[in-house]
């Protein structure tokens, strides 16, 4: 059971504190005990959600809130978004009980990503994500109540805690933390718009191509950091190039 104490629950967004209540309580039921707030819409605290979350009101007592999904992800080196829309990339949507026993990867610190009630997440905070989790459902009427979704994944936990498989997920190094990616995919996209590999109408779309490719490449950060270093070397040789030549570049963009 110890493993899911390593698993933030982070609600982005939430805008009902019957919700935020009811999460508090599910996730009291299954053994999770950080749940984390980006932005919220709503007062976690008050007596709608105390009411709701009846003996999980030490949950709420102990709710980490944040301005940005990046901050809430501080220190994570692993995170699941859950989504009900189907994604152009390639990355595949999975089914909860496939996907979720990887958050339990031992000494790995994770994260359950949900978005706000009335939209989902939207691409942008899909992007922080390495994997993406949809609960099926009756597609005559496939939309969950975000604190019935969590009770889903909560559930899916802690079966898996309470009964580990073989092995959900081996790895031989360990990955780097996501703020780590994060400042390497800022570095990556300054450099390639630099350059003009990349065009500012079409970056972001390119950008969520390479963030799937070093997603399945799972980094550690003596990686990330070698990466980097390239970066920087190809910085410093653009810097040295003929005036005309880098500016013939620039302006071509």
């Amino acid at each position: 059971m110890m493993s899911l104490g390593q698993v933030k629950i982070i609600l982005v967004e939430p805008a009902g504190p019957l919700n935020v209540g009811s999460v508090a309580r599910v996730m009291k039921n299954m053994g999770l005990q950080h749940l984390v707030l980006v932005n919220p819409h709503c007062d976690p605290f008050g007596e709608e959600a105390r009411l709701m979350a009846v003996h999980g009101t030490d949950i709420l007592e102990q709710i980490q809130q944040v301005g940005s999904l990046p901050e809430a992800l501080q220190g994570c080196q692993q995170a699941i978004a859950t989504t009900a829309r189907p994604r152009s990339l390639l990355t595949p949507l999975e089914n909860p009980r496939e996907a979720l026993p990887w958050l339990l990867t031992p000494n790995l610190t994770s994260a359950l990503i949900f978005g706000p009630e009335d939209r989902g997440l939207s691409n942008e905070e899909l992007n922080y994500a390495q994997r993406f989790v949809c609960i099926p459902a009756n597609p005559e009427y496939p939309s969950l109540n975000l604190a019935q979704s969590v009770a889903i994944c909560a559930y899916e936990l802690y079966q898996t805690a309470r009964s580990p498989r073989e092995s959900p997920s081996t790895i031989m190094v360990e990955p780097a933390p996501l703020d780590v990616l994060e400042g390497y995919y800022q570095h990556l996209e300054t450099i390639l718009l630099k350059i003009g590999y990349l065009f500012p109408h079409t970056a972001k779309a390119r950008m969520e191509k390479f963030r799937r490719l070093y997603n399945r490449a799972n980094l550690s950060t003596e990686e990330v950091a070698l990466l980097r270093g390239i970066l920087g070397h190809i910085n410093s040789m653009w810097q040295h190039l003929p005036e005309d030549h880098s500016h013939k570049s620039q302006s071509s963009q």
